[in-house]
């Protein structure tokens, strides 16, 4: 296995537009180690916040808390558990009733790898199918990791346009990986 070549983007790569205003959030990398705790306390703010925000456009606000929460928590999640030393950035933004969410930070090269190998097959098949093999799959087998399901959740089930990108500076260097999310709020 390698890891995916330095440019490499899988899935749509929602932006937020440029005039949108933006909350910047770092988990800084230091002597507070980072957990799932961070993740989840970070998506209930955002949930607030931004759930209080969408409330102008006419979106239903407890849903957007709801929906934003999930969101950002699954994907902080994920930016903890599989990260490299490093900072996690976290970008959002709302503009309307369009919810967006950029997270970036470094994972090993072996992460990357596989990573990448389970985002191809995301990409390339009907989430809604493939999300329940996985349940099924993980029915059987409740300490398998790495299957997606939370990922497969957002698209299935949240209607979240996600993507990624992999950026390497050096062949033994850690990769820059960075996650996109637009969830559309009702």
């Amino acid at each position: 296995m390698t890891t995916p070549p330095s440019g490499k983007s899988y899935g749509a790569v929602p932006r937020a537009a440029a005039e949108t205003p933006t909350l910047r959030l770092v988990f800084f990398d230091g002597p507070l180690e980072l957990g799932w705790s961070h993740a989840g306390a970070t998506a209930e703010f955002l949930g607030d916040f931004f759930s209080g925000l969408s409330a102008a456009s006419g979106a239903n606000v407890n849903d957007a808390r709801h929906s934003i929460g999930y969101l950002v928590n699954e994907l902080a999640e994920n930016a903890v558990k599989f990260r490299a030393p490093g900072d996690v950035v976290l970008e959002a933004s709302l503009d309307g009733r369009n919810f967006t969410l950029k997270l970036a930070n470094f994972a090993s090269a072996e992460t990357t790898t596989r990573f990448g190998t389970l985002l191809e097959e995301i990409v390339s098949r009907d989430p809604g199918e493939l999300l329940i093999e996985r349940i099924e799959a993980n029915a059987e087998d409740p300490d398998a990791g790495g299957s997606g399901l939370g990922i497969l959740t957002l698209m299935n089930d949240y209607g979240a346009e996600l993507g990624w990108t992999f950026e390497q500076a050096g062949r033994d260097a850690p990769v820059r990986l960075e996650t996109f999310a637009a969830l559309a709020l009702s």
